[in-house]
């Protein structure tokens, strides 16, 4: 059966480094990976899916948990026979990872958590993200987008980096928006399973991120028993586009260290 996901798979041939699998962030796509993917395909496999809902994958309307999206993680990775990997996701896609260690926490080899927080949502949150969905399913996702992009990446960002956000944002399906935003509304706080992550552990968060604040990243990194956290001078919450270079080099450090 093929795969639900639509998905980018580099594969360089045969290698011992560990496979990389990339989860993007609200409301975004793979090619929010574009220099992970650059960077690291020659010498390892790097996977990219579109999570349902966003990109190029099909849309499932009313409500899609982050377990429905690991599992989807997991059926692909399945399909692709991919047995153990690292596993890095940014915002939402962070989230994600952490349900996936939950999930099938043997199969990896270590995690990147970058602007992302592991507690579940207040009820005011949940009220929120209800609201945002019913507004992206009115409204569209424009408004929101151009609401939003000053914080998404920094004021100061490239002017690519944010047309190339923009874009994404204002690709992506309102009913797959609206359904993964209801779904993230009733995630389980994993505050206590990062502190039973066994696997080596990057934390990465921009310096001026407001979405999720170095202080949340702080508080990741304590609960972590095993992490490094690498902190981005300026760059907001997508770090990966805005300063590629950097966040490469502590990706690398990173994975060299899983490799050996």
């Amino acid at each position: 059966m093929p795969p639900y996901l639509a998905f980018e798979d580099k594969d360089p041939g045969p290698t011992s480094r560990v496979p990389l699998v990339l989860v993007h962030g609200h409301p975004f796509d793979r090619t929010m990976w574009q220099p992970q993917l650059a960077a690291f395909a020659a010498g390892r496999r790097v996977i990219a899916p579109d999570l349902r809902g966003y990109g190029a994958s099909p849309v499932t309307p009313g409500t899609v948990p982050l377990s429905r999206h690991a599992q989807d993680i997991a059926d692909l990775l399945d399909h692709l026979g991919v047995d153990t990997f690292a596993l890095a996701g940014l915002s939402m896609g962070g989230q994600i990872v952490m349900e996936c260690h939950r999930l099938l926490g043997d199969r990896i080899r270590g995690l990147v958590l970058a602007d992302t927080f592991p507690a579940a949502e207040t009820p005011q949150g949940r009220r929120d993200r209800a609201a945002m969905a019913e507004r992206l399913l009115a409204e569209g996702m424009r408004g929101y987008a151009d609401e939003v992009l000053d914080k998404m990446v920094a004021p100061y960002a490239d002017p690519e980096v944010k047309a190339h956000v923009h874009r994404m944002m204002t690709a992506t399906s309102p009913e797959g928006a609206a359904a993964a935003l209801r779904g993230r509304a009733e995630r389980p706080d994993y505050r206590d399973l990062l502190t039973r992550v066994t696997v080596p552990a990057l934390v990465v968060v921009g310096a001026d991120d407001t979405y999720t604040p170095v202080s949340d990243a702080e508080a990741m990194h304590a609960a972590l028993p095993d992490s490094t956290l690498h902190v981005i001078e300026g760059a907001a919450h997508l770090p990966n586009l805005e300063r590629p270079e950097e966040f490469n080099r502590a990706l690398a450090a990173f994975l060299a260290r899983l490799d050996d």
